[in-house]
């Protein structure tokens, strides 16, 4: 049964587009995989409710950031901030600022609607 559903927003579909076929077709089935089985091992919780899908395709460490919108009585909704290869252990904190801040500007906008 599928736990939630991913949407993607700008700069992770430019992220995805930019990607190897092959690398895209990995992340896009490792998504799917976290949707039905919350497997923490691909999508994990980092901080400020923003989570990481995480793939490793031919020696890459792929990373999307994403965080939680469960505001609507609808589906449960994750959207895909933006993604970058990781090259050191830890996530760079600018990318975790990033991901806030589109996060930020993502329910802002929600309101105004």
């Amino acid at each position: 049964m599928q736990k939630f559903q991913t949407r993607f927003l700008e700069e992770a579909d430019k992220f995805i587009s930019e990607l190897d076929s092959k690398a895209a077709r990995k992340l896009f089935y490792n998504i799917d995989l976290a949707e039905h089985t919350n497997d923490p091992k691909l999508f994990k919780k980092l901080q400020n409710d923003i989570w990481e899908f995480r793939t490793i395709f031919a020696g890459l460490q792929i990373r999307l950031l994403a965080f939680w919108d469960k505001t609507d009585d609808t589906d449960t909704l994750v959207f895909a901030t933006h993604g970058f290869i990781k090259k050191v252990d830890k996530v760079p904190k600018n990318e975790i600022e990033r991901a806030v801040r589109i996060r930020e500007q993502y329910f802002e906008n929600k309101l105004m609607q």
